[in-house]
């Protein structure tokens, strides 16, 4: 991968351009490593307390953000009405819409991503758009109480540069059950002791929710700065 410039963007046209999408960016303090577009869950928004913290510890370590919402959580910010993820063709047509757009102002490394669904929606099209890596926080592996039933089948075979950060207790993949699965060579799973779904960790583990976020944010921060030397 040739990467050598970092990631970069054009200004004063990517500033109007995030206004007139809604979207929001937070900027790398100095010279960003990557560019991570970062999706929400299924029942949170963009500017949800755990996204909103997860971006500034990104930005804080060197990662450019930036995190948009998909049609149906876009819609409740308008008219206040809760109502299910759109279907999942309709998820990865939002997904290819907004990676088409930032790729035109942002250079160097640009990854896709995100919590639970929102990272689940990205690995469905990583490969496809050849983006240059892939990060999940709480990857979906399976339906609360079904690990018998993954949804893994496109796991096995990912080109993309993958890296998941989940929880050892994450109801929807918790270790025992993930580390049966057969997945890519290319993804690399980062587990955090006693974690849930959004990495919060029992106290008796003696570890902090601080703590897990402030390693899951290392984490994506050093797996981009080792990305850049492909």
């Amino acid at each position: 991968m040739d990467k050598q410039h970092k990631a970069s963007i054009d200004g004063d046209q990517w500033a109007q351009c995030v206004r007139d999408h809604g979207w929001l960016w937070d900027a790398a303090s100095g010279e960003a490593s990557a560019t991570l577009i970062l999706a929400h869950g299924a029942g949170a928004p963009m500017d949800s307390d755990w996204m909103n913290d997860m971006a500034g510890r990104l930005a804080g370590l060197g990662v450019n953000v930036l995190r948009f919402e998909f049609p149906y959580m876009a819609q409740r910010r308008v008219d206040g009405v809760k109502r299910p993820p759109n279907p999942a063709v309709k998820l990865q047509e939002c997904w290819r819409e907004v990676f088409a757009e930032v790729r035109r102002h942002v250079t160097g490394v640009l990854a896709v991503g995100g919590k639970s669904m929102g990272g689940r929606m990205a690995s469905l099209v990583a490969d496809e758009l050849r983006v240059d890596a892939l990060v999940c926080f709480g990857y979906p592996f399976y339906a609360v109480g079904k690990p018998e039933k993954p949804r893994v089948e496109h796991l096995a075979s990912l080109q993309t540069r993958a890296l998941i950060v989940q929880g050892e207790r994450d109801a929807l993949g918790n270790r025992e059950a993930v580390e049966a699965y057969t997945l890519s060579p290319s993804i690399e799973v980062t587990w955090l002791a006693a974690g849930d779904h959004d990495l919060k960790p029992l106290k008796v583990s003696g570890f902090t929710h601080e703590q897990h976020l402030a390693s899951a944010a290392q984490k994506v921060a050093e797996f981009f700065k080792d990305l850049a030397k492909f």
